[in-house]
């Protein structure tokens, strides 16, 4: 998409069709696990706990993906200290499962790190990176700052979820979840 201000021009990048988007999903993915088998299982069962809305069989879905990137992966780098990494493998999962996904979702307090939806429910997902064990303050963030206002009234449901990794575990350490 182009925008003209005066005499500039404003290039705003998106993917062209869901085909691309997928597509590209699938590439980041296929390059952090060495199992396709693997991936392509995860985000079919992802999808099916989301139809289900079986939140504590996802966490564990979620849980085991994150388990099965190799050790090798962290070496050299500190990946496993930005909340960007966990949340790109997620929102990675969940689009290329074929669910409607929004990441930095904007709402009047601030940006949902993630935004899951289906024709009746949302789930708002918020992450942070702890070093050791979990604190709650995913889901604590989610609560203060109201980020599910947005969605009131034009969903049946709506669910808050704290997403909590570990940089020493590099996995889950806290899942919470409540209905809004």
């Amino acid at each position: 998409m182009i925008i003209r201000k005066g005499t500039k021009l404003k290039y705003i990048l998106t993917y062209p069709n869901i085909e691309v988007k997928i597509s590209f999903n699938d590439a980041f993915l296929d390059y952090l696990t060495p199992s396709p088998v693997t991936k392509e299982r995860t985000e079919s069962r992802i999808y099916d706990l989301i139809e289900e809305n079986d939140i504590e069989k996802l966490k564990e879905v979620l849980y085991g993906f994150f388990a099965s990137i190799p050790v090798d992966w962290y070496r050299k780098n500190d990946l496993e200290s930005y909340e960007g990494f966990y949340a790109s493998v997620i929102y990675a999962l969940f689009n290329g499962s074929g669910l409607e996904v929004k990441a930095e979702d904007i709402t009047n307090k601030g940006r949902i790190d993630l935004t899951v939806l289906t024709e009746e429910r949302a789930y708002i997902v918020e992450f942070k990176v702890v070093d050791e064990k979990g604190e709650g303050k995913a889901l604590q963030q989610v609560k203060e700052k109201r980020y599910y206002e947005k969605y009131v009234n034009k969903y049946k449901e709506i669910y808050l979820i704290g997403i909590e990794f570990s940089k020493s575990e590099r996995n889950i350490v806290n899942f919470q979840w409540e209905r809004e």
